[in-house]
């Protein structure tokens, strides 16, 4: 694993208006993951960690502070560059799958190379077909979401997360929407996409068994980091972050 930080964040700061009151929704956070690693960030419902993995891809703008990915700064890049970074380094898997109903299996994992590839249609042909293999799916790519199970769609997002190899991949509970069998399925495929592409994994969840797979917990509570702690399991591990307290 490079010691090379993946993920930078800097005091990061998010605050909304309510009627004439401002609520923090995330008060100065900053950390570095490193390239490679797999971190977790968990804490209660509302405490800002979903708020803090979308600001990670830029699909929201921080009050201040900054999110800097794979050496560059994104928070405040104007939408057309920062869709260029999101295409570019992010794959992102969401909790309620966000496949397209009117492509098929293979089409939606096809999706980021007709967004962001283009002139490569046979390569991502063959890496679609091969993440579907992959994921357990080869037989299933001519199938519409409606056709699939839960668990079988949130495959079919976890090939579309890897197909471009983004040096980052974000997960919002993945497995939240899965019963235990099929989300224990899905970690696994996850993991081993995971060390196979050597991808940075940062992922959010409110299960202990799921974060207890990752190198590091970040845990959020009220919109601040309160602990960041390493996995004893992993070689290499120390006790805190250096950015961290």
């Amino acid at each position: 694993m490079s010691s090379t930080p993946s993920i930078r964040v800097s005091n990061l700061i998010k605050t909304i208006r309510n009627g004439s009151r401002t609520v923090e929704i995330l008060r100065g956070i900053s950390f570095d993951v490193t390239a490679g690693e797999f971190v977790a960030m968990v804490g209660a419902s509302g405490s800002g960690k979903s708020t803090l993995l979308g600001l990670l891809a830029g699909l929201d703008t921080p009050t201040s502070g900054n999110v800097n990915l794979n050496g560059t700064e994104i928070s405040y890049l104007k939408e057309d560059d920062l869709a260029a970074v999101r295409g570019r380094l992010i794959g992102f898997v969401f909790q309620s799958y966000q496949l397209i109903p009117t492509l098929t299996a293979l089409e939606n994992v096809l999706l980021p190379y007709e967004l962001n590839s283009k002139g490569q249609e046979r390569e991502g042909l063959e890496r679609a077909r091969g993440l579907l293999d992959a994921v357990g799916l080869a037989d299933r790519g001519d199938h519409y979401p409606v056709q699939l199970s839960g668990g079988e769609q949130q495959r079919v997002a976890l090939a579309r997360a890897f197909v471009l190899r983004p040096p980052i991949v974000l997960a919002d509970e993945p497995t939240g929407n899965l019963d235990s069998r099929n989300g224990a399925q899905v970690m696994d495929l996850l993991l081993n996409l995971n060390r196979k592409e050597g991808t940075t994994l940062v992922l959010v969840t409110h299960d202990p068994a799921v974060a207890a797979h990752a190198s590091r917990t970040l845990t959020i509570r009220d919109g601040a980091l309160v602990s960041d702690q390493r996995n004893d399991a992993f070689p290499g591990s120390t006790s805190t972050n250096p950015r961290f307290g």
